[in-house]
């Protein structure tokens, strides 16, 4: 299948390193798109969760994927998350088509687009860091539950289910949390004059104009690769949410096998290798 041309492509909170990532459909969408800029906002990696030594091959290949993108011409912006927050030192680097930033702004069609994570603007992240990674603890293990249940329901022939969507959805102090996080980031982007702010981090996939006293923006979430499966593109003037099961290669079978687990030396090792290659092409 030929790849899909875009100018702009986001993805966010893929959280690569954890159970719940469904890498293998992140990789199916990378290899089906050729975006001329690709910006992976936030949480790519989920450094956090690194000690359980969880990596099979399908995370590899989604770094690698990013690498042959890199190669092949688009513009990487990686502006990481603060589950990857361990690069944020290297911002500021910049290889070949590969560059790490915390934040990005672009220039699209004739409108400023702000992006960034948006951690910055959760509260508890900034002043009660042990409970929001207690928080993550406890989502994970809610991911890891909703995983094994899945797959059980994918052995009888039934859809999937997402537990933290439903509570996401139902319950009022997180709904609440949602529409306070969109509401800062929409203001703090109309006192910078920005058209467009987009977001990931709160893993609720969003595009939506919010009116304020100050002026208006459109404001943009990437959503996740965890539960809602969704990215942003941006083409001849006009944002999209993408959901990956709404794609024409999303029943392909071999999407959601599980890749096999292998020897980490060696997949990074490999890894580096892409890595090389990719600067040298670029």
């Amino acid at each position: 299948m030929k790849r899909r041309e875009i100018e702009v492509a986001v993805i966010s909170d893929v959280h690569l390193g954890t159970v719940g990532c469904r890498a293998n459909e992140v990789l199916e969408y990378l290899k089906n798109i050729n975006p001329k800029t690709l910006v992976l906002n936030g949480d790519i990696i989920d450094v956090w969760q690194f000690k359980k030594k969880f990596w099979p091959s399908s995370h590899t290949k989604v770094l690698k994927e990013i690498l042959n993108l890199a190669s092949k011409g688009t513009d990487i912006h990686f502006l990481p998350g603060n589950h990857d927050e361990v690069f944020r030192r290297f911002v500021g680097y910049k290889v070949g088509n590969i560059s790490i930033e915390n934040k990005l702004i672009l220039e699209l069609g004739g409108k400023k687009a702000w992006f960034f994570h948006g951690d910055v603007f959760d509260v508890t992240m900034q002043h009660s860091r042990w409970l929001t990674k207690l928080g993550s603890v406890s989502y994970d293990l809610l991911i890891w539950f909703n995983h094994k249940v899945n797959n059980l329901l994918e052995v009888v022939g039934k859809e999937r289910i997402s537990f933290s969507k439903k509570i996401k959805n139902g319950v009022k102090s997180a709904v609440k949390y949602i529409n306070q996080f969109e509401n800062l980031c929409a203001d703090i982007a109309v006192s910078k004059g920005y058209d467009f702010v987009v977001c990931g981090h709160i893993h609720q996939p969003e595009i939506r104009k919010i009116v304020s006293e100050k002026g208006t923006v459109t404001y943009l979430n990437s959503g996740d690769w965890i539960e809602n499966l969704t990215s942003l593109e941006y083409n001849n003037g006009v944002w999209n949410i993408k959901h990956f099961e709404n794609l024409p290669y999303a029943k392909n079978k071999s999407v959601h096998n599980d890749s096999e687990e292998m020897d980490a030396k060696l997949l990074f090792k490999e890894l580096l290798k892409d890595f090389q290659i990719s600067t040298q092409n670029s």
